[in-house]
């Protein structure tokens, strides 16, 4: 598995990636309207995407407030480290801590973030709807201290 700079050219594959991920978990919660604007977010600094074989197998976007975005693992390559290597890829890109939301309903992704020991500083109502049809309950999280 390599972890190398998104490009123009792999955004296809993203999306394909994508919708395993929305298809298995629901991320993102609704499938959004052009799926490669949504993997571009505004601000987005650069990303970075895991490969093998061809098959783009997780995805991060850095924002220029150092805020972590569009990270996902698709369902069959969890477990082997992939989250772990997008995300040593981008504190290596900044001195800076990362920053991250994640909803209440990523309960896979709370455990994994704080295992990694990342820290909740706090938590607000998202100006979108949950899988419930409410506002999200959205976590926020500092990346762990250098060293």
């Amino acid at each position: 598995m390599d972890i190398r700079t998104r490009t123009a050219a792999d955004l296809a594959a993203c999306v394909e990636a994508l919708a395993e991920v929305q298809a298995a978990d629901r991320y993102p919660v609704h499938w959004p309207a052009d799926p490669g604007a949504w993997l571009t977010p505004d601000g987005m600094t650069t990303a970075w995407i895991a490969v093998e074989a061809g098959a783009v197998l997780g995805h991060l976007a850095l924002t220029r407030d150092q805020e972590v975005s569009r990270l996902f693992v698709t369902p069959g390559a969890r477990g082997r480290g992939v989250a772990s290597r997008l995300l040593d890829t981008a504190r290596a890109a900044t001195p800076l801590p990362l920053r991250l939301e994640v909803s209440s309903e990523g309960r896979a992704a709370i455990g994994f973030y704080e295992r990694s020991g990342w820290r909740r500083v706090g938590s607000t109502r998202a100006g979108w709807l949950n899988a419930a049809g409410e506002p999200a309950l959205l976590h926020h999280y500092v990346s762990p201290p250098r060293g």
